[in-house]
């Protein structure tokens, strides 16, 4: 099991009421949401190994060099030498070091690359699994890594933490008419304004959808542009045709890498925590109790 972490802890913050403070009236919603879902998830699931996935970088270099609207409204600061600070919540910011010392202290692996967004790190641990994997995100653009064949599933947050849209080749044909790398060609064909991506003009999902079942992925639909006898109207083929810059670095761009340089860990789900007196410090100076216990009792049953 791999969670796409700061998807699921932005879900929790907006989920958990802000009342939810430490002792001291530092917020802790964030941390008691994303907690309380891992421990749901483990209760429900067994995953035999679960990894947090991080964001070292949320908005790589590389890939703004190639489109470099990508992510450019969500900068807070732009820096020259490391990643560009992104625009958080006030009192959200405070709570990802607490996650992360709980994550620890729990002993969940917690992995992050510099110059890699956690879809990255997820990209390539699924590439390398030899055994089925659930990829657990609020992040539609992880659709591209279903494949029914190598049992590779989104599991979706719909409503709070126990309710989850399996999502496999089935639920993306029937909503979007396309597999999983298919769904890498919607969306860039698409765009996705709340990352940066303008996709082509005039082509929305609907029409995207059609072409990729007309031409079958991105390549085929360059090459309908190129052949006067394809069905493409003249208004799909002119935009397609303006839009080749765009498209020749896109791919790149939405689909997640699967390469990473990845460190040495541990991802085994462990079975009690691994520095429970850690865990209790953090419990009570945080205000952590009720859901550091559900967690410890899910690990444990």
């Amino acid at each position: 099991m791999l969670l796409d972490t700061a998807s699921l802890y932005y879900r929790a913050y907006f989920g958990v009421p802000d009342s939810v403070k430490a002792p001291d009236g530092t917020p802790v919603n964030a941390v008691r949401g994303l907690l309380d879902f891992i421990g749901r998830l483990v209760q429900d699931h067994r995953p035999d190994d679960l990894v947090a996935c991080m964001d070292a970088d949320w908005r790589p270099h590389w890939r703004v060099e190639l489109i470099p609207s990508y992510k450019a409204h969500r900068v807070a600061v732009e820096t020259e030498t490391g990643p560009d600070v992104e625009e958080t919540p006030d009192t959200l910011a405070p709570q990802v070091p607490i996650i992360e010392a709980a994550l620890d202290a729990f002993g969940i692996a917690r992995v992050g690359v510099a110059g890699y967004e956690a879809d990255d790190v997820i990209g390539t641990l699924t590439a390398r699994a030899t055994g089925p994997v659930d990829i657990v995100t609020g992040d539609r653009d992880l659709y591209q890594l279903v494949d029914d064949a190598r049992q590779r599933r989104v599991l979706y947050p719909l409503k709070g933490v126990g309710t989850l849209q399996v999502t496999d080749e089935a639920w993306l044909r029937e909503k979007y008419g396309v597999d999983g790398p298919g769904y890498a060609d919607l969306a860039l064909l698409r765009g996705d304004p709340s990352d940066g991506l303008p996709g082509v003009p005039g082509i929305g999902e609907k029409t995207a959808a059609k072409l990729l079942d007309a031409y079958g992925d991105l390549a085929g639909i360059i090459a309908a542009v190129d052949d006067p006898k394809s069905k493409l109207t003249p208004t799909q083929r002119k935009r397609l045709d303006e839009s080749r810059p765009y498209l020749a670095v896109a791919p790149k761009v939405v689909q997640v890498a699967s390469d990473v340089p990845l460190p040495q860990f541990d991802a085994a789900l462990p079975a009690v925590p691994a520095q429970p007196e850690l865990v209790d410090a953090l419990a009570h100076r945080w205000g952590l109790g009720g859901a550091v216990s559900r967690l410890s009792g899910a690990l444990r049953s």
